[in-house]
């Protein structure tokens, strides 16, 4: 490779030319001020020309502000063109500004030779389809990132060799993906669904999930799902073989949900011996430990977040797990909680009673049922609180008396030191299961957005005639995430959501097909269900630049509106998708064939209620379609807010190891500073106003953040809580505080 041209640095020439070329868009802001911070860092150093742009980009950061929030766009094209600089050397062309991206089929050559692409990426396509691709790569679509967004990008998901050196520039990306998630669509319509998908990710319409973003088409990143849900049986095999697929899964990125319901308490019998078993806690432990010790692709450790039900006798401990105090060797601070509340605990909470705790295992084994197996068909009725209700009733069962009130306070006390647990209302996401016809919903994944039906896994051994032993396992359901998520700053000011959801559910529908997924069970039920969890972020970002404040029962009858649009949209997508490929394989008996799924949401205006007979008529691909994940990083790169939550400040800072970034709200101007109300300062029973407007639409759940103020009354606390379940929210995330620090989930994030 040839050396890097080195110039002393000349304040006459080099620099007032590029930052001029840089400022060519944005004539209100000053360039001196660029240039004396420029001349400041690269005085009479030996510099490359990308070293150089490096430098005008880190000195036009520096100049962001509320004021001049533009100064972000400004950094963002002095670091690409930093990128343009090292992508050119290490795919040897010859730079040019004017034309800074090399040839296509060049990299896709490269790489696949040095093993960082599929081979497939050359195979699936022909050459002259590969050319006519690269005629569709626009460098210009660069200019939408902000500085941070390009950061992120260049710093976590752009390929590189195996010695660190960058080979892939922003587009080439984002055609890599189109490429990678078309792949298997049929030769005469393949070129133009590529197009299409590349259409909405290079404009910034959408993004895909932090997993597809980083390993479509690459050799070694075949699994694109963002996170997955597990049932833990109460079996020794069960418990064992579930840390084995969850270590093999976090391995390869995943985020992991657990449910432990059905694991015997602490004190149960094992094999008829009494008082012997430990409870889930030592479990618990252990998957921190693999949590730990199975890294995410060598970057992170794994995040496995544990939910468990209100009435298990472990409960008590449980909500102590992440605590900083009492016996460490009871504690697992390395995962999540979150608690599955029927409305049986909440009605006992409110009407200060007694609630009871039981064991499982015990349960079956005296009543010979399973509780967790059961929800309350209506409020106020149903089978989970008759069940529960013969359990307190049988003197011979065994149980734990607590004040309803007390666990409860326990919850609040553990949300505001740790963040957790996450709250799962199962009476309300089980009524509102569209595939209840064929499972049962126990609790959610890690960032608590994805609700789908779930079982465990059990396994037998048996030993053939010649010897051979053969384990048989019999699959339960082991839920995927597979995640994208709509930009509503830029997609419904441009009025493409109808051209836009389309591309993006069929995108959605083949990551379940190009997936490569480790665990066996896991590939099965995401085939079965076809279940896709279609998103949005920048809700924020739209009402600022709609002047709708977030506080207003304005901002609530516009996310009931648009909401129920995307859904609309979603659904005829996918219905398009079934008459096209076929309807998900468990489509029979579901509320969506038999039409209960929109007179539960009374949807009855004549254009639903077509809809609806196509539906029932045709089916559709995917059983589950719309989830709202947080988006932490995708969203950054989009240039837009997080998910459905408020920003925290109009201008933020992202902390780096030696100076902080300011990342201003997107648009952020005089005309919108006021609608940009930071998230402590809301009042949180507007946020969740707004979650339960957007619920009725969503068949999945939401990432719903609360932000309080560390010195929170309990009461206060408690009202949120009350609001959100009489409201109907399916799920709350983290109770924000700014005294704790939160540790996300990156997959989801």
């Amino acid at each position: 490779m040839e050396e890097l041209q080195t110039f002393v640095f000349d304040m006459d020439k080099q620099v007032p030319s590029l930052i001029s070329d840089i400022l060519s868009d944005f004539p209100q802001l000053d360039a001196d001020a660029l240039i004396r911070g420029t001349f400041a860092k690269g005085k009479h150093k030996e510099l490359t020309e990308q070293e150089l742009a490096k430098i005008v980009s880190m000195s036009a950061a520096e100049l962001i502000s509320k004021e001049e929030p533009e100064w972000t766009y400004v950094a963002a094209r002095a670091y690409i063109i930093a990128l343009y600089h090292e992508v050119a050397r290490s795919r040897a062309y010859p730079f040019r500004l004017s034309r800074p991206y090399g040839s296509f089929l060049d990299l896709l050559e490269q790489l696949v030779e040095k093993g960082i692409y599929q081979k497939e990426m050359l195979t699936a396509y022909r050459l002259q389809d590969i050319m006519e691709l690269e005629q569709e790569i626009d460098p210009e679509k660069d200019k939408l990132f902000t500085y941070l967004g390009i950061v992120t990008l260049a710093e976590r998901y752009l390929a590189r060799d195996y010695t660190g050196n960058l080979f892939e520039l922003p587009q080439e990306r984002f055609m890599i993906i189109a490429m990678h998630l078309m792949m298997q669509e049929p030769r005469e319509k393949r070129l133009a669904l590529v197009k299409e998908a590349y259409w909405a990710l290079s404009h910034q319409y959408m993004t895909v999930a932090t997993p597809t973003m980083a390993n479509a088409g690459k050799a070694r990143g075949g699994q694109l799902s963002s996170c997955f849900v597990d049932t833990v049986d109460d079996s020794l095999q069960g418990i064992y073989d579930s840390n084995t697929d969850i270590a093999r899964l976090s391995k390869m990125g995943g985020g992991i949900g657990v449910y432990m319901g059905k694991v015997r308490a602490r004190g149960s019998s094992i094999r008829g011996y009494e008082n012997k078993s430990s409870g889930v806690i030592p479990w618990i432990r252990q998957l921190n430990n693999t949590a730990v010790s199975v890294d995410q692709l060598g970057t992170r450790n794994g995040s496995v977040a544990v939910y468990l039900d209100v009435w298990h006798k472990d409960i008590l401990a449980f909500l102590d797990l992440k605590m900083n105090n009492g016996d460490e060797r009871l504690r697992a601070h390395d995962i999540f909680t979150g608690v599955c509340i029927p409305d049986l605990f909440m009605e006992a909470v409110e009407n200060r009673e007694e609630f009871y705790l039981f064991d499982p295992h015990e349960v079956r084994n005296v009543m010979g049922f399973s509780l967790e197996d059961f929800y309350d068909e209506e409020p106020g009725q149903g089978s989970f609180r008759e069940r529960y209700e013969a359990c307190v009733r049988n003197a011979s069962l065994s149980r734990v008396t607590v004040p309803a009130i007390e666990i409860m306070k326990r919850i609040m006390i553990s949300q505001l030191e740790t963040g957790t647990p996450f709250m799962f209302y199962r009476d309300t996401v089980n009524r509102a299961n569209p595939n209840k016809h064929a499972g049962m919903i126990y609790s959610s994944n890690l960032c608590t957005e994805i609700l789908e039906n779930m079982s465990p896994t059990t396994v037998c051994e048996e030993v053939l005639q010649d010897g051979e032993i053969v384990i048989r396992k019999i699959p339960g359901d082991f839920v995927v995430c597979n995640l994208s998520s709509i930009n509503l700053g830029r997609a419904v000011p441009a009025n493409v959501l109808e051209r836009l959801i389309p591309i993006q559910v069929r995108m959605l529908d083949n990551v379940i097909d190009v997936n490569q997924i480790d665990v066996l069970q896991a590939h099965y039920t995401n085939k079965k269900y076809r279940g896709i969890g279609l998103g949005a972020f920048g809700l924020h970002h739209l009402l600022a630049v709609n002047k709708i404040r977030w506080e207003s029962e304005e901002a609530v009858r516009f996310n009931d509106r648009l909401f129920e649009r995307i859904n609309y949209l979603v659904i005829r997508a996918s219905l398009e998708l079934a008459k096209e490929k076929g309807a998900y394989p468990l489509f029979s008996g579901s509320e969506w064939e038999n039409g209960e799924y929109f007179v539960r949401r009374r949807y009855d205006s004549p254009e639903w209620k077509e809809l609806a007979k196509e539906v029932a008529v045709c089916g559709i691909r995917n059983g589950y379609l719309m989830a709202i994940a947080p988006t932490g990083s995708t969203s950054l790169i989009a240039g837009s807010t997080a998910s459905v939550d408020p920003v925290f400040e109009p201008v933020a800072y992202e902390e780096k190891t030696t100076y902080k970034i300011a990342n201003p709200a997107p648009d952020l101007s005089s005309r919108t500073l006021w609608y940009y109300k930071g998230a402590y300062h809301l009042d949180q029973h507007w946020s969740i106003k707004q979650a339960a407007a957007r619920q009725r639409h969503l068949d999945q759940g939401q990432s719903i953040n609360l932000y309080v103020r560390p010195d929170i009354h309990a009461r206060d606390l408690l009202r949120l809580h009350m609001e959100a379940w009489k409201q109907g929210l399916k799920t709350t995330y983290y109770i924000r505080s700014r005294a704790i620090e939160i540790h996300q989930c990156e997959a989801c994030t």
